[in-house]
């Protein structure tokens, strides 16, 4: 499969994608905090919201993949299936024997479809019974899960990157959210469309980084928060694979200092491109930001600190004077607080100036359109509710040059 992503806003030609499922159902109020939610959205509605945003990405020429057809496709062979298991359940962390055996035998029972739907949605203690129990056991089994939901997955930014012509694979910050990287893990190990793609960066290392603070603005610049869930030793590691160890054309990334905490998760939770000159970003975004510029030096990495607005940093590095930072519900601090809560500065861009947003955000929806910007609006009164917009449930793979 040909990857080809050098452009936060060109011609979106293929996506990845989760259709939320019964993980959602899996979840209640106790484990809200937990599994980084603050309400639970209603599935049915979400689904067909989801659908929606697929068909619209569809109907605009853009090649829809789901990450559970990829990683089925991958697990085709037995041996494999038990591999991705094996894995899977000590990235659990599953530590009693009997529940471990037990959980194995459950799992490869299913067909490789059932068993990929049963691992995400999770799995309760109710389902079966243990053939062996002993104290421990007893303990653990004190509570409703086996193995808790992944509801998140429905947010595919974050798991995986793809960059130029490869993949950076996320350790993922939160205990919640590591076991979705292994998805994409196997599916370049294992799917033969992938047998080609270049990994920049797996879940293997220590440090930490998540693919909502991955923008890469032209075919020469990156964007990289240092935020609540990507660490600086991450960046250093991608940095120096990308300018030392393969052919591709980026010689500078923007570390962008941004502050560590839940409103501003990711650099997408702040700002997103929506056409060759124009952002769109949070209203409250700093008037100076610390980032620091890593360019290629000749030996190794040369850093530079600037302290300046999001704009001229922009500017400068993107080299373009043009640049315009429009801000999310515009002048209105209201609309704006409620918007930015609602995701309104995270919004895809499926080609230069055409933005699929969410219909919520109306002040900011028709802001852009004031400013030349097409506005796919998107059904969004349950997606919304996980905290995220539509650049986070999607992943593009391949954009036109």
């Amino acid at each position: 499969m040909s990857i080809n992503v050098y452009s936060e806003v060109k011609d979106l030609k293929r996506v990845l994608l989760h259709r939320p499922g019964l993980e959602l159902e899996n979840m209640e109020p106790d484990l809200l905090e937990e599994l980084l939610f603050e309400d639970i959205p209603y599935l049915k509605k979400a689904q067909q919201e989801h659908d929606y945003f697929a068909e619209i990405l569809r109907t605009n020429g853009v090649h829809v993949e789901y990450i559970t057809d990829l990683l089925a496709t991958a697990l085709s062979e037995e041996n494999i299936k038990k591999e991705f298991v094996d894995e899977y359940l000590f990235l659990s962390e599953v530590k009693n024997e009997y529940i471990l055996e037990a959980l194995k035998d459950y799992l490869l029972s299913f067909d490789t479809k059932q068993m990929i739907n049963k691992i995400v949605s999770g799995i309760r203690i109710n389902e079966f019974k243990l053939r062996k129990e002993n104290f421990s056991t007893k303990v653990r089994m004190n509570k409703q899960f086996y193995l808790l939901p992944l509801p998140n997955l429905y947010f595919q930014r974050d798991p995986v990157a793809f960059v130029g012509k490869g993949i950076v694979i996320n350790k993922m910050m939160t205990k919640a959210r590591r076991r979705e990287s292994l998805f994409m893990k196997y599916v370049v190990k294992y799917n033969r469309d992938f047998k080609s793609t270049p990994v920049y960066y797996d879940m293997s290392y220590y440090f930490a980084i998540e693919g909502g603070d991955v923008l890469v603005l032209t075919d020469k610049v990156l964007a990289i928060g240092i935020s609540q869930r990507t660490e600086p030793e991450a960046v250093e590691i991608l940095a120096k694979k990308l300018f030392y160890e393969t052919d591709e054309s980026f010689d500078t990334i923007l570390a962008i200092n941004i502050p560590k905490k839940r409103a501003y998760m990711h650099l997408d939770t702040i700002f997103t491109m929506i056409d060759n000159d124009k952002f769109l970003a949070h209203s409250k975004l700093e008037s100076s930001l610390l980032v620091y510029v890593i360019k290629k030096g000749k030996d190794d990495l040369e850093v530079i600190e600037e302290k300046m607005s999001l704009e001229e940093i922009l500017q400068k590095y993107m080299n373009n004077g043009k640049i315009k930072i429009l801000k999310c519900g515009g002048e209105d601090e209201i609309a704006a607080k409620r918007e930015q809560w609602n995701d309104g500065s995270n919004v895809l861009a499926i080609k230069p100036g055409v933005v699929i947003a969410y219909d919520r955000n109306y002040v900011t929806n028709t802001l852009l359109r004031e400013n030349g910007i097409n506005v796919i609006e998107i059904p969004s009164s349950e997606l919304s509710r996980g905290r995220g917009g539509p650049r986070c449930m999607s992943m593009p793979m391949n954009r036109g040059k």
